[in-house]
């Protein structure tokens, strides 16, 4: 069994999917996560969601710590630190609470997922060919991304020594890259691969099969499924409940990809409502919840999809922030009360309907509603588009859900998703 600790819901789904499509079986589970919540067999990888990305320093690195002693004492033996793509998040302290948890002083980190446009080269970091620093992360609400060199990045967040390994070495072949990485183990904590493109996480993935801990995003994880013998596992049969009405989608995510996925469906002619952000901060904000909610409940049940969105321009956004700077909130706690009012929004939904196919975008949107639906354990199903699969959930009453990354996906992909949704 694999152990992997992701820092939020929609990237524990995007590295499960890696693994779940070479057939590999993959449960995922909050934190804090007991073995009691786990059937009768073991998955073949086992990844507890921290939803840490946003909480402070230390709280990350707690949460990381006990959860990957917890997959210690179940019998892991090969453990992954899985963090955002653009290293958005508490990735310091959750690498080296990895480490001190497995008493280890070494990791590999491999950031690069090409089939998301995510490369590095020299030790920069590119999205879609645009150094990091000059991508749409750099306008990040919460995380802004002002810099490229990811060991510049690491370093201002650990104590422990950071370098690189050039693709100029990579592209030599897995035996020269595991001879390089041999002989950096004595010289540094943390190893970061350059990524050029999927052959080289083809090399990597051979190169660093054997390796207790390694660290970065979901796209090495195709390649180590393939090359890493799983043996033989139990499989589980998943009871996949008949669709039921309506697909209720809902998006809080502020990434451009979101966005343009948004305006596609309007362009389709799904229903689609903006939940105004602003009077989330204002007295008539319980009224008006309550009415988005009546004409969902009125639409679904008509057995039409309907789509509900966050405040997502510029202005907006702008305004939103003021208004809960005003009432004294930090910038994390407004995106946590407009994602925990969308939560509000589908659960109530759910509620007064048999709805049981959801798609949502943007992790903290995703783990907002899924802590108040009480989801308790997800198993990962199949792919829609890279890193962006279907999940059921593991206990009463049974969803299949899509969970997006706000910065992942086509353009179409919410009209992907919707249909996948209903077709299984």
């Amino acid at each position: 069994m694999i152990g992997i600790v992701a820092d939020d819901i929609t990237g524990a789904n995007d590295i499960g999917i890696m693994f779940a499509k070479s057939s590999w079986q993959v449960d995922v589970y909050p934190y804090p996560f007991s073995h009691k919540k786990m059937g009768t067999f073991p998955p073949d990888v086992l990844i507890v969601d921290t939803n840490s990305r946003l909480d402070l320093f230390e709280n990350a690195y707690n949460k990381v710590y006990e959860s990957t002693k917890t997959l210690q004492s179940l019998g892991c033996e090969q453990f992954f630190n899985k963090t955002c793509s653009v290293f958005r998040g508490n990735i310091g302290a959750e690498f080296d609470a990895m480490l001190d948890a497995l008493g280890s002083e070494f990791a590999v980190v491999v950031l690069g997922f090409p089939k998301n446009g995510r490369t590095t080269m020299h030790g920069q970091h590119y999205v879609h060919g645009k150094k990091l620093a000059d991508s749409e992360f750099r306008h990040d609400p919460v995380h802004p991304m002002q810099h490229s060199d990811l060991v510049e990045i690491l370093q201002a967040q650990t104590n422990r020594k950071v370098s690189i390994v050039d693709h100029e070495i990579v592209e030599q072949g897995s035996e020269r890259l595991k001879q390089e990485i041999n002989q950096k183990r004595s010289q540094c904590h943390y190893l970061i691969v350059d990524v050029k493109d999927q052959t080289s996480l083809q090399i990597i993935a051979e190169a660093i099969k054997e390796e207790k801990i390694i660290c970065g995003a979901s796209g090495i994880a195709e390649e180590l499924a393939v090359v890493i013998n799983k043996g033989d596992n139990h499989t589980r049969l998943v009871s996949i409940p008949p669709l039921e009405k309506g697909v209720l989608c809902a998006a809080g995510s502020l990434m451009p990809q979101t966005y343009n996925q948004v305006e596609a469906m309007k362009r389709r002619g799904l229903p689609v409502f903006e939940m105004k952000s602003p009077i989330l901060f204002s007295q008539q904000k319980e009224a008006y919840l309550e009415e988005l909610i009546s004409r969902f409940v009125t639409l679904l049940n008509e057995g039409q999809d309907v789509l509900v969105h966050s405040s997502n321009t510029s202005d907006i956004v702008k305004e939103t922030k003021q208004l809960g700077a005003s009432l004294g909130f930090s910038n994390t706690e407004v995106s946590k009360i407009v994602s925990e009012s969308l939560a509000l929004v589908v659960d109530e939904t759910l509620k007064r309907t048999s709805v049981n196919r959801l798609l949502l975008a943007g992790g903290e949107t995703s783990a907002s509603v899924c802590n108040r639906l009480g989801i308790e354990g997800l198993t990962v199903w199949k792919e829609i588009e890279p890193g962006l699969p279907s999940c059921i959930s593991l206990n009463d009453p049974t969803r299949m859900l899509v969970l997006k990354s706000g910065s992942f996906g086509s353009t179409d992909f919410f009209a992907k998703a919707i249909d996948h949704l209903k077709e299984n």
